[in-house]
């Protein structure tokens, strides 16, 4: 049995609950019943809807997972900035250096102080 983890607008955009309009029972005497989710795409406006099977659906389906970092973390990860070759190229170096773990661990205390 396949589990859908998301539900998405035909233009890529995950569905969430604040963008859904309707849902309703699609109950079938033969076969499996489907939950029906109508919703407007928060990116591209338009009207979708979409049929789940009602063993797969999972109120779950339409909440954001929640984000890990406090508000400041985010904040100071932003104002670094993206990743760029060099420091990439610069870490691969850095890494090739360590021999062991308890080097590794060593290298991390001294980068923190």
């Amino acid at each position: 049995m396949s589990v859908r983890s998301t539900i998405r607008c035909n233009c890529g955009q995950r569905i969430y609950a604040k963008d859904v309009v309707q849902t309703g029972y699609y109950l079938r005497l033969v076969g499996p019943s489907f939950v029906y989710i109508k919703y407007r795409c928060s990116r591209c406006k338009k009207l979708g809807e979409q049929f789940v099977k009602q063993e797969e659906w999972e109120e779950g389906i339409l909440s954001d997972t929640p984000c890990e970092m406090s508000p400041e973390e985010q904040k100071r990860f932003r104002k670094m900035g993206a990743i760029d070759i060099h420091e990439c190229i610069d870490v691969h170096f850095e890494l090739e250096k360590i021999n062991t773990v308890a080097d590794l661990l060593n290298r991390l205390q001294e980068a923190r102080r």
